[in-house]
């Protein structure tokens, strides 16, 4: 398995079976986009804007996306990031999410001053906080009525990593590809 750099235009197409799918999107502030260029725009748009560090997950370094992982900065610290993944309806539950995130948390604290990761789970999204824990991220509060969302007002769940917390050993983990960022 692989991680490379996210192209939204190449990578749109495939990653569309996750955000065109009413079920993967429903823990999104938005709801599944309703076809394969309205995926690439966000996509792009998510890429030039505030993520800069957005990886595509691939069985082999130049095939089909798989899953997609992005680690950004929210804007109030430089050293506070916040990570994000999906992965495709068929790749559930081989551990896929966890074995990408672990590189692309190794590769973040390894390129940068960042301090601390955190996400930003709906509570009701239980896979996500089984991939979060498995990382060895803390639950650290819950955040009531924060999200407005194409199912209504949510609620979040945050869950911490800081560089200095031990992260339990993933094995098989993707080989990252060369980001150029």
């Amino acid at each position: 398995m692989y991680l490379r750099p996210l192209d939204p235009v190449a990578d749109g197409p495939a990653l569309h079976t996750i955000f065109g799918d009413p079920q993967c999107c429903l823990w999104l502030p938005e709801p599944a986009f309703a076809d394969i260029d309205a995926t690439i725009a966000k996509l792009t748009d998510w890429t030039t804007g505030f993520e800069k560090t957005s990886w595509a997950i691939a069985r082999t370094p130049d095939g089909p996306a798989i899953g997609r992982i992005s680690l950004f900065n929210t804007g109030h610290d430089k050293d506070v990031w916040e990570a994000a993944c999906m992965v495709s309806p068929a790749t559930r539950g081989q551990n896929i999410a966890a074995r990408a995130l672990s590189v692309a948390i190794e590769y973040l604290f390894a390129t940068t001053t960042a301090r601390r990761i955190y996400a930003d789970i709906d509570p009701d999204n239980h896979a996500s906080v089984k991939t979060f824990e498995k990382l060895g991220f803390t639950r650290e509060g819950v955040l009531r009525g924060e999200w407005v969302t194409h199912i209504g007002i949510r609620d979040s769940v945050i869950y911490g990593l800081l560089r200095t917390d031990p992260r339990p050993s993933i094995p098989d983990k993707p080989v990252l590809v060369e980001t150029g960022k």
